[in-house]
């Protein structure tokens, strides 16, 4: 099988839900200020062209076998994170949400799987949602960099880590929004730059405070190919060397990336070869973002265009998604709560 496991799904009864809430203006506000006027008027009408292949199966099982792409994994769009949202409200969009991917998918079951969410901002409700997502026949979350005054080194995050690991769900890390604000509010550098380096960041956050050292069974899939944290881990690892206060970690930080995976969307086939370098072929997924602008249409011959050999191409391509996604059997058939 060919699995592309970073594709979107718009679901706009989540932002009914969340409408008109109590800090609702303020977040819609923030990404204003953190985008840009140009950066929002051009991404609403890439959206708006998209929205049936954002939300209709049919329009998505077209685009998949243009793409020779047999299976999906598809989370929602990040822009339904909402992590400002008060206990209440988190609590009933995320379950809308996880609700909401499942009946997608079980439109077309041996094609389409998903994953869910869970609110970063209320670590008490994350564990429950997490449950919830799994009860679903989801295979794991979505998450994103950061919460709120919360970095995912955060010690209150544990019992999630904790929860992950035990069931087996994948945390599909998926940043939307930089905190660098309106340093990148032109040129949609708040994507092209804010991104990746968040990824950086979160990335760092999990290796330096020994999550991965504590919960090592953690299922961590990266987007967007980790951002710029592959590429720079020498200098990571000569600060862990010479720098007590940067030992948070057992072992060098660029060991860590065989403890974690990584998609292939990274637009650049030197990057890709250099990532497969230095997580290990068996730790690459394939990834398109569909079906937004930042991702591309034939991940396959991205893929290709690295120049891999063989095994590693299969291996991309649905070897490893399959066994990390436990894609040899289908989702469990729970009543979606």
């Amino acid at each position: 099988m060919i699995i592309d496991v970073h594709a979107h799904l718009l679901l706009p009864e989540v932002e009914a839900e969340v409408a008109d809430r109590p800090g609702h203006a303020g977040h819609r506000a923030l990404d204003a200020r953190r985008n840009g006027a140009e950066a929002l008027r051009t991404s609403g009408a890439m959206i708006g062209e998209r929205l049936p292949r954002l939300t209709e199966v049919g329009a998505r099982l077209a685009d998949m076998d243009a793409a020779g792409v047999d299976v999906q994994v598809v989370s929602p769009s990040p822009s339904h994170y909402h992590y400002w949202a008060d206990h209440g409200t988190a609590g009933r969009a995320h379950r809308l949400a996880n609700r909401s991917v499942a009946e997608h998918c079980a439109r077309a079951p041996e094609r389409l799987t998903g994953l869910g969410l869970v609110p970063l901002q209320h670590p008490d409700l994350a564990v429950e949602l997490l449950d919830h997502a799994l009860s679903l026949g989801l295979r794991g979350v979505e998450i994103s960099s950061h919460a709120p005054g919360r970095e995912l080194s955060d010690p209150a995050y544990e019992p999630l880590w904790a929860r992950a690991a035990e069931t087996g769900a994948v945390l599909f890390l998926h940043p939307f929004g930089c905190t660098l604000d309106e340093r990148l509010d032109r040129w949609y550098l708040s994507n092209i730059v804010g991104q990746p380096t968040e990824n950086a960041v979160a990335l760092s956050h999990l290796i330096f405070s020994g999550v991965l050292d504590r919960h090592p069974g953690l299922k961590v899939v990266a987007a967007h190919g980790g951002g710029y944290l592959p590429t720079h881990l020498g200098r990571a690892d000569h600060g862990w060397r010479v720098r007590p206060d940067a030992r948070g970690c057992a072992e060098p930080p660029s060991t860590y990336l065989r403890k974690l995976w990584f998609d292939s969307l990274v637009h650049d086939p030197a990057v890709l070869r250099h990532l497969v370098g230095a997580a290990g072929a068996d730790r690459v997924v394939l990834g398109s973002d569909h079906p937004f602008d930042m991702g591309t249409d034939t991940p396959l011959g991205a893929l290709r265009e690295a120049g891999l050999d063989p095994a590693a191409l299969a291996a991309i391509g649905g070897g490893n998604a399959a066994a990390l996604f436990d894609l040899t059997t289908p989702p469990t058939d729970k009543e979606q709560t």
